[in-house]
This record gives structure tokens, sequence and C-alpha cells, in this order.
């Protein structure tokens, strides 16, 4: 008799990954749940949300009669999240904790808390996102310890995995699993990928999970402290400024999801694609130029409203989400370029008749 794989469900105390492990166990996979505690926080009472969060995760366990484990990963959280965060933000620039929290803390450390301490055969998450690889070929693969350094990719015997868009593109979270490594997410399982929010609900409420279906959606940190916005606003007459467009950009070195970049990108060193540096922003086209150090320049078909350094710009390339680079270097505004524009055809044109006092001809400030 098969013994029953074993997979480890990452449970936030949610209706997201309450259904996902609902759905683990109704496939026949013996299911384990884990809450990771990542941060200590008080609500406006004086409770722990993280603690609170921990007993609805264990009555998740409770009702699926699967065993509940709980981590720690303050430490980790702070040093390899947290501290991130606080040095971009330091710099003036737009940080996203969620997405290095995913690569750092749940596909890092409670990827190998589960494989190596839990003796999971796979993990899975309640995000809403699908990988090119069926359930049963999750289970099939062998862990093969690859050779390193030049030659590493003669040796490689096995495809990539690709990470796709959900089939629900409002909730689609692959642009927090866009910094994920292959290793991880070739033993991961997304049980939402193909469900829509609605209907997720639908089976939790149907299922006696009606505990988790009463919380408010999780939102991340987003933001801490304040900052002197007011400020900007009131020097931008409308929201729709030149100043807040930009086409161009440089990123860091791209985490690629298949671990080296699209054959097509480094054969012609330029590809067409899309990008975006918002969750849940529309997909904007784009070009992609490599350059040798890993680093790729974006250009957007056409300006981008709102582009901040140290935001991520994730790539798409249809269904596919391709990696993404953290944003560097931001090119000229609109309104720059268009000042440049004013004063080259000042400069050009010259006083017709010696005299001066033509629109855009007096002294320059």
């Amino acid at each position: 008799m098969q013994v029953a794989r074993h997979v480890v469900c990452a449970l936030s105390g949610g209706v997201d990954s309450a259904v996902a492990a609902l759905l683990l166990r109704r496939r026949g996979y013996q299911v384990t749940g884990v809450f990771m505690k990542n941060w200590d926080s008080l609500d406006e009472h004086g409770v722990c949300t993280a603690d609170r969060d921990c007993e609805d995760a264990y009555r998740v366990c409770q009702i699926l009669d699967i065993p509940f484990h709980q981590v720690s990963y303050v430490k980790e959280y702070w040093n390899d999240v947290f501290s991130d965060f606080l040095s971009e933000y330091e710099k003036g620039r737009t940080p996203n904790p969620d997405i290095v929290c995913n690569k750092h803390i749940k596909f890092s450390c409670f990827f190998h808390y589960a494989v190596d301490n839990l003796g999971a055969d796979a993990v899975a998450t309640g995000h809403y996102a699908r990988t090119s690889l069926e359930d049963e070929e999750v289970f099939q693969q062998k862990h093969i310890k690859r050779p390193e350094g030049l030659f590493r990719n003669r040796f490689e015997v096995r495809n990539a995995v690709k990470l796709l868009q959900a089939a629900d593109s409002f909730k689609d979270q692959t642009f927090f699993l866009s910094q994920v490594s292959q290793d991880a997410l070739r033993r991961t399982l997304f049980p939402l990928g193909g469900l829509t929010k609605d209907f997720v609900k639908k089976i939790a409420a149907e299922n006696r999970l009606h505990h988790v279906l009463q919380k408010k959606e999780s939102m991340g940190i987003c933001f801490v402290g304040k900052r002197n916005f007011e400020n900007f606003i009131l020097q931008a007459p409308r929201t729709d400024h030149p100043a807040l467009y930009r086409d161009l950009l440089r990123t860091s070195r791209v985490h690629w999801i298949a671990e080296e970049p699209p054959a097509a990108l480094v054969r012609d060193k330029m590809m067409e694609c899309h990008f975006r540096f918002r969750h849940q922003m529309a997909l904007v086209p784009c070009v992609l130029t490599l350059n040798q150090d890993g680093t790729v320049w974006v250009t957007a078909v056409k300006a981008v409203r709102a582009l901040a350094p140290g935001q991520f710009a994730v790539f798409y390339k249809g269904d596919e989400c391709l990696g993404s680079g953290k944003i560097l270097r931001l090119g000229p505004s609109a309104y720059i370029l268009q000042k440049g524009k004013s004063k080259s055809r000042v400069s050009t044109e010259g006083p017709s008749d010696g005299l001066g006092g033509g629109p855009g001809l007096g002294p320059t400030l």
C-alpha cells in the first residue's frame, strides 16, 4: 500500500490558506499545517494579532483533523526583510516587503523547515498562482544536488518550472512570488490557482470554516512611519502632472524564475514583454535590454505614472511570470523631456527681428 504523500501547508489564519489545506485533504494527501510567526504587533486593543491569527490557524487544523505546528521567524524576518525595508525607506525609496518576505521567509525558511524537519514531499500556500507542473509531477521529482560554477548548465537534466498567473486575474499573486527560487517552486503546490476568490469563500462557508471568513483581508506591511508627501502633493498641479510620468528605468540584477534569462533576451540582448511595479496594476508593454552585469533597462511603450526606486519591476510573457528586479534608476520624467524640447525649439528658432520679446524668448530663470 502506497504511503500518502506528505504536504506541509502554510496557514496564516485566513480563508485562503485554510481552504488550500482543505483541498489538499480532499485530494488524499497527508497534510500538516504550519503557522509562521514573523512579527510581534498589537492591535488597537493591545492584543497581539499574531497570537490571534495563530489561534485561528490552530482551529482550522482541528476542524480538518490535521497536525498543527508553529514556528517563529521573528528574528529572520527582522534581519532579512524589515531591516532591508528600513534601509530602503531611509534612502527615500519605496520598498515592497511582501516580495522579500516570500523570498526569504516563506519559500526559504519555511520551505526548508517543511522538507528537512517535517519530511514534506511538497509544500503548499494559499497564494493565487499556478506552476507549469501538475501535482503528480511535483511528487515524481527527485532532489539532485547540482554542480556549482561556470559549467553547471551542461549538467542540467531538468526543465525549468514556470510560474503562471492564476485563473482569477484580479486575485493573481505572482507579483509577490516573483523572487521565489526555482528549487522551492519545483516542490510547491498552489491549490487555489484555478479558483476565484468568491468560490474559495463558498468552500469555506460549506465546510465549517466560518471563523476565517469573518476576518479582514491581510494587506501586508505596506508603509511604516510618516512621510512628508503633503509638500510634494502641493507642488503637483494635478495627479497627471508630467513630472510623475517616465518611460525608462534600470533594475538591479534580475532574479529570473527559470534561473537564467529568457533565451531570446540572451540571443538578441533585447526582448518585448510586459511589466508591472504594483500588484493588480494593468500590465505595461515594454522592451527589455540586457546588460552584461545581469541588470536590465526597461523601456515602456508609453510613459507610466509613479515609478519609484525601490519598487520591483515584475516581468511577464503571456501568462508566465518571468521574474523581477528592484528598480534602481529612473530615466527623465515627461516634464523634463518637455522642458528640454521647449528649450531646444527656442534656441533653434531664435528672435526673428533681433529685438526679442516674442513668446518664450524672455530671460531664462
